[in-house]
């Protein structure tokens, strides 16, 4: 059975923490959490597996007949409008959705701001 956590009364818990990401917190309440239950001997390992994280911009689904159209230069319309949330994907399961953005130390790359964390059955926690 899936546990839920009030995200918010967990990140006012922490004061004196200076200003962490929200996966930071995710992961410290994560942690907290462990411990205060006895389920996971050794958290620390847990946090270190590498998973694929994935931003998702949007999709379109074309017949084989247009795809096999498609040359340099096309452009192939998605199902998200500019401005609208994208989801954050890890291990092909959505955990949070944000905003894309420039990354201001490299203005040639984007990186997404959270602006939403999914809770654990699909409902968020903002």
């Amino acid at each position: 059975m899936a546990q839920s956590f009030d995200y918010e009364s967990a990140s006012a818990a922490d004061e004196g923490h200076t200003e962490a990401s929200p996966l930071e917190r995710l992961a410290e309440i994560a942690a907290r959490t462990a411990e205060e239950t006895g389920k996971f001997a050794n958290v620390d390992a847990i946090l270190r597996i590498p998973v694929t994280m994935q931003v998702v911009l949007g999709s379109a689904t074309i017949p084989v007949a247009n795809l096999m159209k498609l040359g340099r230069g096309a452009v192939v319309p998605l199902d998200h409008r500019v401005g609208e949330p994208v989801d954050v994907v890890v291990n092909g399961r959505v955990v949070a959705r944000g905003e894309v953005v420039v990354v201001e130390e490299d203005n040639s790359r984007f990186g997404v701001s959270l602006t939403e964390i999914v809770g654990p059955l699909g409902q968020g926690d903002t």
